[in-house]
């Protein structure tokens, strides 16, 4: 027999049509391999297929691989095609250097079309059992999920271990929205013990964030509360970011007034909490006024606005004001062009010039007074370059008597303006040296900023490159460095080699691949290597083999699991039955994370 759509066949002593949509098989074997293709077979005393829900049961059932019986179920029910099913799932087998070996067996409830759950047991050899279920729902209004692992008692630490994780969007309205993103951990040394790879057991703070936004022809207006549980002990206690119990802002912009005039008001106040050091409320409000006129590819910006902030604190030194507040202006004016010419042999490419220049005059408040609840230095680059502060966040507004300086140039195709290469540059020059700093930042003489270098090369034949570069002149050395390579002619074949360097911070190697060498077969791997530590932070390689009904993946994984430097070594098999179900670990979408670029090539029809 053969079902209509493909999706299934096979042979049987005998069947029986019930109800003229349930298929009743009596001694029987069934595949989605295509003919002359058995390399997996369902056998068993009976099957009944019911060809409307989609959807097989059957009795005495032996699943055998390449002739090899690998599962046996006195019962079984699975879907015919890609439909949803509850079910017991087949288990997963795996090994971690802190958790032995790993049994996991998987349960999958298929509630409703908009709800489902999993409820995953895992055994690990090292720790015991540990429960993972899962709950996910999308609803009219609104979607997200569940998840929670909790283990009762993990043997090598005597006590009960757990993560908790709830994530939620809910639409109210077109432009009303509530959003929840929250996590808890029982204790520091969970995502190091139960992670995998360095990206998951370097894990410094969980968010707890809970906020509402309303949207209007002209306002935005966001209330939240946000609180970080700190995962890093070795985090000092002054460094350890504040709470906003809670923050509400609000902003306004009017773009249509007569003569080129445009408005607007930003606005927040937020109560800031930590345990140790300086708390309280900081009110911070900035309106401004713009004029814009342009036409040809050029324009005219000036702007003006006053920003007031006050703060009311509380648990400062003995002696120090708790009532605080900082008051300036803000000008700039702003300027650039775009000129554009064809250029190659049959004109078939725009190669753009686009300077632009910014003067901002901001002038010089005492600041030292005041904590940093939420304050830093962002890394310069060619957005930053433009801002009007050079700080992120409103306990530091910068004084600047400065013009900053730069200049992009764009190779487009002519006909369909896609972009094939990009370079920019610019710098900041100072009238005057800035005297504003953070607690603990020195400050800098310069008359310039550090110039910053930019350069993209998108999907010409097949390559991509980007480089990013800070230097500085008054010192005559780098800042920062990145660049990378990519050489990717189709979904399946990528090689990525990339360079990052920070002074005085990290300088790494990254390569990664993904490759078919055989019909059929690809092989993948990473590479993370540090030079500042002469250390490799994070490895693998592993292969794929797939065919029309299955596929075998194979990776073995060596990383940086612990803040303290130690290493671990993860194993992972994945067997896919197409059409079935998969036995293993989910490689394709850890392979998609880990390598850029790298997207597995469609499943066959009734995967």
């Amino acid at each position: 027999f053969e079902l209509v759509d493909g999706s299934g066949r096979g042979a049987a002593r005998s069947a029986i049509l019930r109800d003229e949509t349930v298929l009743d098989l009596q001694g029987v074997r069934y595949t989605v391999c295509p003919p002359g293709n058995d390399d997996w077979q369902l056998k068993a005393d009976s099957i009944s297929i019911d060809q409307e829900s989609r959807l097989g049961t059957g009795r005495n059932v032996r699943l055998d691989f390449k002739g090899v019986p690998i599962l046996y179920t006195p019962w079984i029910s699975f879907p015919v095609g890609d439909q949803r099913k509850s079910g017991l799932l087949f288990p997963a087998f795996g090994s971690g250097g802190k958790t032995g070996t790993q049994i996991v067996v998987p349960w999958y409830w298929n509630i409703a079309p908009n709800y489902d759950a999993t409820f995953t047991s895992r055994w690990f050899s090292s720790r015991g059992y540990r429960i993972d279920p899962e709950f996910r729902y999308l609803t009219e209004r609104s979607r997200g999920g569940f998840e929670l692992q909790y283990l009762p008692h993990d043997s090598e630490r005597d006590e009960a271990r757990g993560l908790y994780e709830w994530r939620n969007v809910t639409l109210f309205e077109p432009r009303f929205r509530g959003l929840v993103n929250a996590g808890y951990v029982t204790d520091d040394a969970y995502f190091e013990d139960f992670g995998v790879g360095f990206e998951g057991t370097s894990v410094v703070f969980l968010n707890q964030l809970a906020e509402l936004r309303r949207d209007t022809q002209n306002w935005t207006l966001i209330g939240r509360t946000q609180n970080y549980q700190v995962i890093d002990n070795a985090l000092a206690d002054d460094e350890r970011p504040y709470s906003l119990l809670p923050q509400v802002y609000a902003a306004g912009r009017w773009t249509d007034l007569p003569f080129g005039f445009g408005s607007w008001l930003e606005a927040e106040a937020t109560n800031f909490y930590r345990e140790l050091g300086p708390e309280g409320i900081r009110f911070d409000a900035q309106p401004g006024l713009s004029w814009r006129t342009g036409r040809r590819g050029a324009y005219v910006e000036g702007s003006g606005s006053w920003r007031y902030t006050t703060y009311s604190l509380s648990n400062t030194e003995p002696g120090t004001d708790q009532s605080l507040s900082r008051s300036l202006p803000i000008v700039s004016l702003d300027s650039g062009f775009v000129l554009e010419r064809t250029t190659g042999s049959k004109q078939q490419r725009v190669q753009t010039l686009e300077p632009r220049m910014l003067y901002l005059y901001v002038p010089y408040r005492d600041q030292d007074a005041i904590p940093v609840f939420d304050t830093a230095t962002p890394d310069l680059n060619m957005v930053e370059l433009f801002r009007t502060n050079r700080y992120v966040g409103a306990d530091r507004v910068g004084d600047a008597n400065q013009m900053a300086v730069g200049v992009t140039s764009r190779l487009l195709d002519a006909g369909n303006g896609r972009q094939y290469l990009s370079a920019t540059l610019g710098q900041q020059f100072y009238f005057e040296t800035p005297r504003v700093t953070l607690p603990g930042e020195t400050p800098d003489d310069a008359s310039t900023s550090d110039l910053v270098a930019e350069l993209e090369l998108d999907a010409f034949k097949d390559w991509n490159a980007r480089l990013a570069y800070q230097w500085d002149p008054s010192a005559s050395q780098t800042e920062r460095t990145e660049v990378g390579v990519q050489y990717r002619p189709a979904s399946d074949s990528v090689v990525n080699a990339a360079y990052r360097y920070r002074r005085d911070l990290l300088e790494q190697f990254d390569v990664s691949a993904a490759w078919p060498v055989l019909q059929d077969w690809h092989l993948f791997g990473r590479w993370v290597y540090s030079l500042a530590e002469d250390k490799t932070l994070d490895q693998f390689v592993g292969f794929e083999y797939s065919s029309c009904c299955w596929s075998l993946r194979f990776i073995t994984r060596r990383f940086v699991s612990s803040r303290t430097g130690d290493s671990d070594t993860s194993l992972g098999i994945q067997l896919e039955l197409k059409g079935l179900s998969s036995v293993g670990v989910d490689n394709e979408a850890f392979l998609r994370d880990a390598i850029r670029g790298y997207s597995a090539l469609p499943s066959a029809p009734g995967s």
